[in-house]
């Protein structure tokens, strides 16, 4: 496939491989970007990278203290019922919904994927998890500790922490290439049909290119399944497949911001979340009236709490290629597809298809009444950040479970 970049997404993407190139990580501050979240020039039009980030953990021995939980992530997102200020160390209450299956898309391998859910599910209270881990090739993958494997660990835990009866199935690529992850992608959708139908989240991403339309036609269709796609973490205006498709719900990133402790508002990741227009997807029906949005697709649709700073607490013990392993403070694009896959999936709805999903979604939004009361409205972070859907964050992020 021959990938194609606007002069903006291509120039970022060469910042930041002159920037990391031959690093295994690279640092900002305390936030810590793995080599598999590095776009890099050889990769355009190959293969895929993740969005994830990380606050290295100083008490090992547990999660961050100041790192968000399952339960305060519920409750600042009315999921539970209401703490005042949700602070993180004594709001208690657990999502208890979801049903059917959610569908995992990732590359190589994490051995200790199991082990690392369920420590993350006793830490926090939540059941043990319906799981399961499927080689996509019938072959098991290689590992790519520090990397691929905080992804996987990631993803798994954020699906289950918003939607703990489901079923959740790790679906593991043979390599980042899209050829494989495409390959998964139809694995992970046959096996969310057969369970009943769910969800299937990807927090991978990689720029558009020419044939992208055909792909998304032969792998993102698959009738009684509804596809998440994180936006990426390279800012505004810098976008990717597969969130961008028409039929994915694209997820962006908020940050979560406390005083004393206590939630007190929402707004952009700055220079974070990403969002922009596609250059190869047309504007879909379920956009239409959105004055913001011209001739061709927008994203995101929905966001969720992204910045590292305050993200959740996650657990990997995947050690190797300077990782340590353990307890983490994570944020990326990479939280926001499989929490807002389980949140859609907790909500009980199912849709028939990703289009019939985001058409319900818009059409809440366009609701001014409903709007109001199911999605918060992200304002602030950028100047882009306007009242109603921008590409800061799209619709907003979720209120309750209702219209989802």
């Amino acid at each position: 496939m021959k990938q194609r970049f606007t002069a903006l997404s291509l120039s970022a993407a060469l910042l930041a491989v002159a920037s990391f190139a031959g690093t295994a990580f690279a640092q900002d501050e305390n936030v810590v970007i793995p080599e598999s979240s590095i776009p890099r020039a050889a990769d355009f039009g190959v293969r895929a990278h993740t969005n994830i980030r990380y606050i290295p953990n100083l008490t090992p021995s547990g999660p961050p203290a100041n790192a968000e939980t399952p339960a305060s992530l519920a409750c600042g997102n009315h999921l539970t019922t209401q703490v005042k200020g949700c602070p993180i160390a004594t709001t208690t209450a657990l999502p208890t919904g979801g049903a059917k299956a959610i569908g995992i898309v990732d590359a190589y391998d994490n051995p200790d994927a199991t082990t690392d859910l369920a420590t993350f599910s006793a830490q926090f209270g939540l059941p043990a998890a319906n799981f399961s881990q499927v080689y996509a090739t019938g072959t098991k993958p290689p590992n790519n500790a520090g990397g691929w494997s905080v992804e996987e660990a990631l993803d798994i835990e954020m699906a289950h922490a918003m939607a703990p009866n489901a079923e959740i199935i790790l679906v593991e690529a043979a390599s980042s290439s899209f050829a494989d992850l495409y390959l998964a992608e139809q694995v992970a959708s046959n096996l969310v049909a057969a369970a009943g139908g769910g969800e299937v989240t990807n927090s991978w991403s990689g720029g558009e290119y020419s044939t992208e339309l055909t792909d998304e036609a032969t792998y993102f269709t698959t009738p009684s399944v509804v596809y998440f796609a994180s936006t990426g973490d390279s800012g505004l205006n810098v976008i990717g497949v597969p969130a961008v498709f028409q039929s994915v719900v694209a997820a962006g990133g908020t940050t979560i911001n406390r005083t004393s402790g206590n939630f007190s508002s929402e707004t952009y990741w700055t220079n974070g979340g990403g969002g922009g227009f596609s250059i190869y997807q047309k504007k879909p029906s379920y956009q239409n009236g959105i004055s913001a949005i011209g001739t061709f697709r927008g994203i995101p649709d929905l966001s969720f709490d992204a910045n590292p700073s305050s993200g959740p607490a996650m657990y990997d013990a995947d050690k190797g290629n300077g990782f340590p392993g353990g307890w983490l403070q994570v944020g990326g694009t990479s939280v926001s597809s499989p929490a807002l896959a389980g949140i859609v999936n907790a909500a009980g709805s199912f849709s028939s298809t990703s289009i019939a999903e985001l058409t319900k979604l818009y059409k809440e939004y366009k609701n001014a009444t409903q709007y109001k009361k199911w999605f918060r409205d992200i304002t602030k972070g950028d100047t882009h950040c306007t009242v109603g859907w921008d590409i800061c964050s799209g619709i907003g992020s979720v209120i309750t479970y209702k219209g989802k």
